[in-house]
């Protein structure tokens, strides 16, 4: 999986990778037991600090996408369980479709957008 960083992007460079990452998982780019590049050298190959890399890590691991492993490093291990899941989904969806109405899209927009974003994870 090949990790972009945009630079000129008003989004903190933590959240671009943490996203980054949550979408290689949920387009099977990156597996279950598959372990990802420390974070010295990942902050090496994309030129970003490790103090960056190591937060986007962090937070990936309480979230229980990753599991850190003294001999293995960073290593994909989701373990939520899907009604936890379902629910952080409802929350993080209210405020997007908040957004979204505030915007003028209607419910039928909403749907084919929310369509469309799906069938890019359909593997």
């Amino acid at each position: 999986m090949v990790i972009r960083i945009d630079f000129g992007s008003q989004e903190a460079l933590y959240v671009q990778l943490y996203n980054q990452i949550i979408y290689g998982i949920a387009n099977a780019q990156l597996l279950p037991g598959e372990t990802l590049p420390s974070v010295r050298d990942l902050a090496e190959d994309i030129g970003i600090n490790m103090h960056t890399v190591n937060k986007a890590y962090a937070i990936l691991r309480q979230e229980g996408y990753l599991r850190l492993d003294r001999r293995n490093g960073a290593v994909i291990a989701v373990t939520a369980d899907k009604l936890r899941a379902m629910e952080q989904l409802k929350n993080e969806m209210r405020i997007s479709l908040a957004k979204a109405l505030c915007r003028g899209l209607s419910e039928e927009e909403i749907h084919g957008v929310t369509d469309e974003v799906l069938r890019e994870f359909q593997v």
